[in-house]
């Protein structure tokens, strides 16, 4: 991946502070704190002595063309660290923590390689793709321990999830969660008529990063699923329409094509117990076996904070409402 001369450079003067003092948004940087900022970013530069918006542009372009990146349309984690390192609220500089006047300089800068960098709700900074995809551009870790504001945000969706309906869960939670998370062509098939749903909720694609196609589909399921006593009809009833969607084509208008799914995803808003899996394991043949995969009411709830996925209305409430400062 490359960026353009003149991005690099105004992205160098940003972390250097190559600004007059008294109107600068960024603080000076030294040889020392230079060398002390790519350490914040997690990365092993140290500035040489030599001038430094120039060791900071060379860099930026090394970071870009040889550190690994998840696609060609995504920058390296490295850089993405650079960014929130940058614009880091802590360094806030002649204005207000939200940083205003250096996201406007950022994101004109950014904006001429076809990104833009925002403030998420766990106050740090991220980059997202602009244009129709407005992917997030980040490592998500659904396991990674939660900041306080993430936390208070997790519990208002839980209890979403524990009130709403089966199209709510499908419209208003999995559909924004499944479009950050990168995937394309996201259809739903509704609740209306059975008949021309083929056991599949919505279906989607994923494009590889060397341009191949995956289609996957999703049968969805509001509460918790189970192998226990009568609900073992459930699970039986979720394994025939799983079989449902991978069997029956579907038509893809981009390409012009009808398509086979070749993953299905079974969605709880509730729990899928072991028993449960370990039901579905059994009666699954060695091929099929790859082609399902489960996501519980947990992994809904984790996804959805590490995305940065904002919350459904009918989630909107006083847990919403965070402050500048949480305490810890």
């Amino acid at each position: 991946m490359k960026f353009k001369a003149r991005t690099l450079s105004q992205l160098a003067d940003m972390i250097c502070g190559n600004f007059p003092e008294s109107e600068s948004v960024f603080p000076y940087r030294s040889s020392y704190y230079i060398s002390r900022f790519f350490q914040d970013a997690d990365t092993e530069y140290e500035h040489d002595g030599s001038t430094r918006a120039v060791w900071v542009q060379s860099v930026l372009e090394e970071i870009l063309e040889k550190e690994p990146r998840p696609d060609a349309r995504t920058p390296p984690d490295a850089f993405l660290r650079v960014i929130r390192t940058l614009m880091d609220r802590g360094d806030a500089l002649n204005e207000e923590l939200d940083r205003p006047k250096a996201m406007d300089m950022l994101n004109a800068a950014l904006a001429r390689e076809g990104f833009e960098a925002f403030y998420a709700e766990d106050r740090e900074c991220y980059l997202r793709h602009t244009g129709g995809n407005r992917s997030v551009l980040q490592q998500v870790t659904p396991h990674r321990p939660f900041s306080a504001a993430e936390q208070l945000k997790r519990d208002q969706l839980e209890a979403f999830l524990g009130n709403c309906s089966e199209d709510q869960l499908i419209e208003e939670v999995l559909l924004p969660l499944l479009r950050q998370l990168g995937f394309q062509r996201i259809s739903v098939a509704g609740h209306k008529d059975k008949a021309l749903e083929y056991g599949k909720d919505l279906w989607m694609r994923y494009v590889l990063p060397t341009q191949h196609v995956l289609y996957f589909g999703i049968q969805a399921k509001k509460g918790k699923l189970d192998a226990a006593g009568r609900s073992s009809e459930n699970v039986a009833e979720i394994l025939n329409q799983t079989n449902m969607m991978l069997g029956h084509e579907i038509f893809d208008p981009e390409v012009g094509r009808r398509v086979l799914v070749d993953h299905a995803y079974i969605v709880a808003g509730g729990e899928i117990t072991k028993a449960a899996r370990n039901w579905l394991g059994g009666r699954l043949d060695a091929i099929k076996r790859s082609q399902i995969m489960f996501i519980d009411r947990d992994d809904i709830l984790n996804l959805f904070v590490a995305s940065n996925c904002a919350l459904p209305k009918g989630a909107e409430g006083p847990i919403n409402e965070i402050p500048d400062e949480i305490p810890f």
